[in-house]
């Protein structure tokens, strides 16, 4: 299944593709599958849901179009016909790639807390991880800037990611992922998608602003944004709204 790629299934239904980013090229587990768990459970009764990795050991030089080839790779080998797919921060850079680069393997497309390219705070805490990560440094503390403002948020949660880096001596597929969307800017490609797509953002989004939303969104034909008002960037799909307004669009349901 998925051309080898590390993934769980939960549910039933027509299959839902969920891209999310995680440090490990791997299934998630402890308490990252417990909150991975918590985002997919509401969409479990009307799909089988597909939480999709990327292969570990990846080159270096690996790009965000290389990334979305090899999903691209496991959507065709798995799947047949298009398939809906939910996406969120990194993985949704992932997934705009791949809906630019193979329009005809999406048909509805949900992202959240993403944008066609990361903003400035974004690209500066995943450089400072990078770098971290690469002098042989606990990398995970340099994102609290683009978690909360608050500094006292901050040096606290600086210590909590000190700690969940505890037991993982090699960042190297993370180094890889978060370079290779350094790079990554789709404002000249968003045209290409061809999918219905849906984003939903926090305005309070740090990582990618609400500004670089509504780019995506004004560059991808018929797309729709939803705005929650004082949501941060884990906020936003972490929100109660989050899975209705998701699942509405992704069963074409009429809420209103």
């Amino acid at each position: 299944m998925l051309n080898g790629l590390p993934h769980l299934s939960v549910g039933e239904g027509l299959p839902l593709v969920v891209l999310l980013y995680t440090p490990q090229a791997a299934n998630p587990t402890g308490l990252a599958r417990w909150s991975t768990m918590r985002i997919i459970r509401p969409f479990t009764k009307d799909f089988t849901v597909y939480v999709v990795n990327r292969p570990p050991g990846l080159p270096p030089t690996t790009t965000m179009p290389d990334l979305a080839s090899v999903y691209a790779q496991a959507i065709k080998t798995t799947f047949e016909g298009p398939v809906n797919m939910l996406a969120i921060s990194t993985g949704g850079s992932i997934a705009l790639q791949l809906a630019a680069d193979h329009p005809d393997l999406v048909d509805r497309l949900v992202l959240a807390g993403t944008a066609c390219t990361l903003g400035p705070d974004g690209k500066r805490a995943q450089r400072a991880y990078i770098e971290r990560a690469r002098q042989g440094r606990r990398p995970s503390p340099a994102l609290a800037e683009i978690v909360t403002e608050s500094a006292s948020g901050r040096r606290l949660l600086k210590c909590l990611l000190w700690l969940s880096d505890s037991g993982q001596k090699d960042h190297t597929d993370a180094v890889t992922v978060l370079n290779a969307e350094d790079g990554f800017d789709l404002r000249g490609r968003l045209h290409d998608i061809k999918a219905a797509t849906l984003l939903i953002q926090g305005d309070q989004d740090l990582v990618y602003p609400l500004e670089l939303a509504r780019q995506t969104v004004e560059g991808i034909p018929d797309a729709q944004l939803i705005v929650y008002p004082g949501r941060s960037h884990s906020g936003t799909f972490t929100d109660k709204r989050f899975a209705p307004d998701a699942l509405a669009f992704l069963t074409d349901i009429d809420r209103t």
